[in-house]
């Protein structure tokens, strides 16, 4: 048989190895063949605890500064509270201490409960987020839209802040216990809008209101039952409810307002209403550290049981950045911090000079202030109550985050390579070592002699061989993801960085293949229409 032959027959056993091996991994497993990212440093847990007692000296020593009569805070590592620290009183009458089964109003932190209610109920077939808000509320109908050529609000625009209502705080606040009749009064008035539906970020409560509406309507049961059965009970957060006179006196923060002259003023309880789902809830911290210890659970995206209350998928959905806010730049100490903020659904999500992904909210209510945020691809969150009005331990959260990132334990998880790349790994290397065309289009895509033809892509590959020297050794898969990967080739005169991309029909083939030598081991290759990549202004700074 002639060697012309040989290769023929190589060409047309190749599909039929490729969909063969594609076939087994599948059979061992979605597990293996998407494998979720992983925390792989070895004394990270020691590391994020080692910095507790840091973290505790900048929430007390920001609470002696802020004049706050009583505050807790607590950090949630991997689905777990792992420490929770109190200052101050629960009231300065009786003076008991604040600790950790003191209930605390969270104010707007409940908006995030709101959009796990509606979430849970999409998720059902109940309602579609792209619903117009007339659907479920026909008094809305009688709202006169501001432009000619607005589209219906729906209830995604009333999630993300971006309906074009107005920004309505402190008025918001003031209206947790306005009735249902109150707001359908207002709905038949008329309300005004600040910006054209769709168009713009602005924070609205009364966007919220009117999802708590939407799920009564939509569930048939009032909104505050509906999120108590739903959500807070199968949470087991026992603590938690819209209703003050449900907390025992002796477990309750008192709210206090700092008078000009240093005085304290007890701000009034403020009732429930039909404003509940824009702050009506109150909680401990035990419970508050449980909710953010749900929300995290829900990373990484993987296989296995899914509890609920809410779907994982959902709840991821709510820190995708619906709506952009604004864009900040400053300097501090002289570096320069950059901050791209936006919201998702009941949710801000920011991404700065140190992550790319921050989950948060605040709430501020008189007499309360409050802060939960977290890293979802670091497994940590952060969150805080205070007893002062609108004191939302902002800044101490962040400066936390810092003293976690010098500390060293603050790391993400880390890909692994799927079974696609690391069976691709050695042609990649084979065609490093030696060119073969006949080996290239066996593992290439229809295109991957076209964009580089043969001839060229040899060619390149020798000067570059040139260029290095003799090359030793290869590393493992660097996966950016399941479907694109880097190799590192060892050699004489530095390393070169093989980036290989895989095509999206089965079976994978090689679509892209670069061969480059690295400024450092380090040095990450990506695709030609480039990878995602955080914001890293810090590091260029120093």
């Amino acid at each position: 048989m002639g060697v012309s032959k040989v290769n023929e027959m190589r060409l047309l056993m190749t599909p039929f190895l490729l969909a063969l091996l594609w076939f087994c991994g599948r059979e061992a497993g979605a597990e293996e063949r998407y494998p979720p990212p992983r925390f792989v440093a070895a004394e990270r847990l020691e590391r994020l605890k080692a910095a507790f007692p840091a973290i505790d000296e900048i929430f007390h020593r920001y609470a002696i500064d802020k004049h706050i009569p009583g505050m807790v805070w607590g950090i949630v590592i991997d689905g777990e509270t792992a420490h929770i620290a109190s200052f101050g009183v629960q009231d300065l009458v009786t003076k008991t201490p604040v600790t950790q089964t003191t209930v605390f109003r969270i104010a707007s932190m409940t908006k995030s409960f709101t959009a796990l209610a509606i979430l849970k109920l999409r998720d059902q077939g109940k309602l579609s987020l792209d619903d117009p808000v007339t659907r479920w509320i026909p008094e809305f109908a009688h709202i006169e839209l501001p432009t000619g050529d607005s589209a219906p609000v729906t209830i995604r625009q009333l999630l993300s802040h971006s309906a074009g209502l107005p920004e309505d705080n402190p008025w918001g606040d003031q209206q947790l216990s306005a009735g249902d009749a109150t707001v359908t009064q207002w709905l038949r008035q008329g309300i005004l809008f600040s910006t054209p539906p769709g168009t713009r970020y602005e924070y609205s409560n009364f966007a919220f209101a009117l999802l708590g509406r939407i799920v009564t309507r939509v569930s048939g049961v009032p909104y505050a039952r509906y999120v108590e059965r739903e959500i807070l009970d199968k949470l087991h957060m026992a603590s938690a409810t819209f209703e003050v006179s449900q907390v025992p006196t002796g477990k309750r923060a008192i709210g206090y307002r700092l008078q000009p002259e240093g005085t304290y003023l007890e701000e009034p309880s403020l009732p429930h209403g039909a404003f509940d789902s824009v702050g009506g809830l109150q909680m401990n911290a035990e419970d508050l550290g449980r909710y953010v210890a749900f929300h995290l659970s829900a990373w990484p995206p993987r296989d296995g049981p899914d509890a609920g209350p809410v779907r994982r998928s959902s709840v991821r959905e709510m820190t995708n950045r619906w709506t952009s806010s604004n864009l900040t730049a400053r300097r501090v100490d002289g570096k320069l911090q950059v901050v791209d903020a936006g919201y998702g659904y009941g949710l801000g999500i920011r991404t700065d000079c140190r992550f790319e992904r921050i989950v948060s909210h605040t709430g501020g209510l008189p007499g309360f202030g409050s802060v939960m945020a977290w890293l979802p691809d670091y497994g940590i969150g952060l969150f805080a109550m205070a007893s002062l009005t609108y004191a939302a331990p902002v800044e101490p959260t962040n400066r936390a985050w810092d003293v976690l990132l010098k500390n060293g334990g603050l790391q993400r998880r880390e890909s692994s390579p799927s079974p696609l790349l690391l069976q691709m790994r050695q042609h990649v290397i084979n065609l490093w070592n030696r060119w073969d065309e006949v080996e290239a289009r066996q593992v290439g895509a229809m295109n991957l002699l076209i964009d580089v033809p043969s001839a060229q892509r040899h060619e390149e590959i020798l000067a570059l061989h040139e260029q290095v020297g003799k090359c030793t050794g290869a590393g493992p898969v660097i996966p950016e993801n399941w479907l694109r990967g880097q190799v590192n080739i060892t050699c004489a005169h530095g390393t070169v960085g093989a980036f290989f991309t895989l095509s999206p029909i089965k079976p994978p083939k090689i679509q892209y293949l670069s061969y480059r030598k690295l400024a450092d081991d380090k040095e990450r290759l990506s695709a030609p229409t480039g990878a995602p990549a955080g914001v890293d202004c810090f590091k260029k700074e120093q």
